[in-house]
């Protein structure tokens, strides 16, 4: 064991946590920093959970819902009372709207207060595990949601000014109020913010972030939104009709103010563009890359990125696109991407996810030298349970293969074919039909011989496209599938099961355990799995030539499979602008898929899969099919 020596101005420095009513503790001013003990280089938990300080303030802010009156954001605050006067302590933030609808976590944990309305359980584990070591925990409600007032608004200022104003309190450059109206101050804060969360609240950490607000030192967005217009959209392509009123009504479910916002919801309908799934001002200030208000230009905080490579509700180009924009700014970051779908890491792998996350947050809250930052940046779960690692991502190994289609439906490097081939537009084709092999007139279908060897594919595949159709909006849709006999991780449950033991992850008091369900990954053997989708909208009647990008993925093709690529117009996943039988003509000669791979693609044998290896395919053995799948949380 060592331990990090803080001194206390006017006092001798300690290596223990203070004691209340210590000589000079009354009149010695608080340092920035708690005293820790560490433990194999990380902070141990000495600080008393059960008597640990809880509270509420309501941090002002201007008025966001446009009914002339200033908003107030609640604050639920944990943090050590050994502390208090005598130290002042990093924070670790999760912002969300679910906390009083929806719940949070697997067990869809909720805030609970008691009769006098006192914060007696935050949800989630952050508080049970970081506060004895010597964190604060702020559990914040979004605008619009729990005991907060405003009104929500899928992403955009009201939502990220309502958390970006609780991080400027905790600066010390905001204002708050206790029940009593009294103004507090966070003096116990040293100004250092951390945000994390799944989701949502990940993305309220990506938005914050884009603002450039003073003392968010780090995020670690989980599954989380980069851009609203790529989680409501591909392409042009529709989610869904209003989206985001119906979230942005569903988040503010249970709150205890009853707020008329139906003028925001309105608005919002009239200007989300599901006419033509344009790209317009509603999205922009939407978006935290390059949108009107928020940019990636602007964020300060380190950034540690968690996504799943199947998440089939945030799809990855929101973790792929954010990872590439924060890198050309030169912004530190971290990445884990992991096998299932929308599933938090403390689900897949509990023991690894704490241990790291806390080593993160030791490190850019409370400067201690751990060596993260030396580690290798990118951590990726290839195939279950196959973790690669490597300093950048996609790996630097991986390069571009162009495969070109075949009118006999083969794809493959070198020779094009000048020719072309069509299909029947068929929305309501499912894509358990589409992706099988065989004769179908509602798609097209084209496939490699078998590899002679593992590849690896790591980034974007996308596909060009030399369409002509003759209705007045078209659509196509694309899959990029693995053939091939292996254990996989399936879909159902986005690739987790709830098992029957539990593990616990910090100090309990009567109302605020820290015990959760254990979590395992659903691994079964199928023939299929769908690696990569993309959708694109098609304005206007005649020829097409549009680039179709597909979701970003990493993953393991082993020997003696075979790739196949199927054009169709099917929505899997978006709504139809196309419902028509038209036929719908691909000119092969401009048409490919570009596919970043490492290893010999080259090496493709003349094995080809048939209709009969996959003509008695249940659904249960076709892993990874989306059909419209669109949880909110």
């Amino acid at each position: 064991m060592r331990t990090r020596m803080l001194a206390l101005a006017g006092s001798v420095a300690i290596a223990a946590p203070l004691a209340l009513g210590a000589a000079g503790a009354a009149t010695a001013a608080p340092d920035d920093n708690p005293p820790v003990t560490l433990v194999d280089g990380t902070t141990a938990p000495i600080y008393d959970y059960a008597d640990a300080i809880r509270e509420t303030v309501w941090v002002t802010t201007p008025d966001l819902d446009d009914d002339g009156v200033g908003e107030r954001i609640a604050a639920d605050i944990i943090r050590p009372r050994e502390l208090d006067g005598n130290a002042r302590v990093p924070i670790i933030m999760d912002a969300s709207p679910y906390y009083l609808s929806s719940g949070r976590g697997n067990e869809a944990e909720r805030k609970v207060y008691d009769a006098d309305g006192n914060i007696v359980k935050f949800p989630l584990y952050y508080d049970n595990y970081f506060v004895p070591r010597g964190y604060a925990f702020v559990a914040v409600d979004m605008a619009g949601t729990a005991r907060s007032t405003g009104c929500t608004d899928e992403g955009g200022r009201s939502d990220i000014e309502s958390v970006k104003a609780v991080v400027e309190w905790l600066n010390g450059t905001g204002v708050a109020h206790d029940a009593a109206g009294d103004v507090v101050d966070a003096d116990w804060s040293n100004g250092k913010t951390g945000m994390i969360g799944k989701s949502y609240d990940g993305t309220l950490a990506n938005g914050v972030a884009a603002t450039g607000v003073d003392g968010l030192e780090t995020i670690v967005p989980i599954s989380a939104i980069s851009s609203w217009y790529d989680y409501n959209r591909w392409q042009g392509a529709v989610k869904s009709n209003n989206y985001p009123s119906s979230l942005s009504r569903s988040v503010a479910s249970n709150r205890t103010i009853a707020t008329d916002c139906s003028a925001r919801l309105n608005w919002m309908n009239a200007n989300d563009g599901d006419e033509t799934g344009a790209y317009t001002d509603f999205w922009a200030e939407r978006d935290y890359r390059e949108g009107t208000f928020y940019d990636v230009s602007k964020v300060k905080a380190s950034v540690f990125i968690m996504h799943g490579l199947q998440d089939t509700n945030v799809k990855t180009m929101n973790a792929s696109k954010w990872w590439d924009a924060l890198g050309e700014q030169g912004v530190e970051r971290k990445m884990w991407l992991t096998r299932l779908g929308h599933v938090d890491p403390f689900d897949s792998e509990r023991g690894l996810w704490v241990d790291t996350l806390h080593r993160w947050f030791d490190h850019e809250l409370m400067d201690i030298d751990n060596g993260i930052d030396r580690e290798p940046a990118v951590s990726v779960e290839t195939a279950p349970d196959r973790w690669e690692q490597s300093p950048t991502w996609p790996i630097s190994s991986a390069r571009t293969q162009t495969l070109n289609l075949h009118a006999d439906g083969t794809m493959m490097l070198g020779k094009q074919d000048r020719t072309t081939a069509s299909y029947v537009n068929a929305t309501s084709l499912s894509e358990a039909n589409a992706i099988r092999i065989g004769d179908n007139p509602n798609r097209l279908q084209f496939l490699t011989g078998t590899t002679k060897h593992e590849l690896r594919i790591s980034g974007t595949p996308t596909v060009d496209l030399d369409v002509t159709h003759t209705v007045p909006v078209g659509q196509v849709s694309v899959m990029l599938v693995d053939y091939g006999m292996m254990d996989r991780i399936i879909t159902t449950g986005d690739g987790a099961e709830t098992l029957g033991t539990e593990s616990c992850w910090g100090p309990a008091t009567a109302t605020d355990d820290a015990c959760y369900n254990e979590v395992g990954k659903r691994i079964a053997s199928t023939e299929l799995q769908v690696l990569a989708r993309g959708w694109a909208r098609l304005d206007g009647a005649g020829n097409h030539r549009v680039t179709v990008e597909l979701a970003a993925n990493d993953v393991v093709v082993p020997a003696g499979h075979q790739l196949g690529l199927v054009i169709s117009g099917s929505r899997n996943g978006v709504l139809a602008a196309d419902t028509s039988s038209s036929t719908y003509t691909v000119a092969l000669g401009g048409s490919q898929l570009n596919l970043p791979v490492s290893g010999p693609m080259a090496g493709f044998g003349p094995g080809r899969l048939t209709a009969k290896d996959t003509e008695n395919l249940s659904p249960g053995t076709l892993a990874n099919l989306d059909e419209t799948v669109w949880p909110g949380n």
